[in-house]
């Protein structure tokens, strides 16, 4: 493919745990799309899915776009306890309206707790669908801190996301 142009996003999220014993702020632990089990949940007016966050934030950048919570304020009721994978299919209609194309995804996710590893592959998956790209271009790690920071402290989960968009030249496809 031959790209006129092209743009470079980073986006960064953080959501700290819920308080132990707040059933009412309890949901399901989703990180980039798919539910990981743990004993915590993420406190946030969403679903709380830090990994989708950062890369819509990343998509936005590239955009010039703003970020996240202008578009998905949360002091609107529309958006509380959405699945993020509804607010990144919304910014991948912003990146379709620019003619721009996901060239790449690399992913990095901050956890202590739970170990991410065995659900890599499945993040991998669900973040390509909703992207529209390939599995191939899409990549998403796990670390730790080394038990230093909020995260080390296990007080809640960060990712940072960067991507690549390209936008077809005169002779592409």
């Amino acid at each position: 493919m031959k790209l006129q142009d092209m743009r470079i996003g980073h986006g960064y999220d953080a959501h700290r745990f819920a308080p132990p014993g707040n059933s009412e702020n309890r949901k399901p632990l989703m990180l980039a799309g798919v539910h990981v089990p743990h004993t915590e949940s993420l406190l946030a007016h969403s679903d709380g899915d830090v990994v989708i966050h950062a890369l819509c934030d990343a998509l936005l950048g590239s955009l010039a776009a703003g970020d996240i919570g202008h578009h998905f304020p949360d002091h609107d009721e529309q958006y509380r306890n959405i699945d993020s994978s509804r607010l990144l299919e919304e910014v991948m209609k912003l990146v379709q309206q620019g003619r721009w194309e996901v060239i790449n995804a690399d992913l990095t996710v901050l956890a202590q707790a739970p170990r991410l590893a065995p659900h890599i592959p499945g993040m991998r998956e669900r973040l390509a669908v909703l992207l529209q790209v390939p599995v191939e271009r899409v990549n998403v790690k796990a670390t730790t801190t080394e038990g230093m920071g909020f995260v080390g402290r296990k007080e809640g989960i960060a990712s940072y996301a960067v991507v690549l968009l390209g936008r077809p030249g005169p002779h592409g496809p």
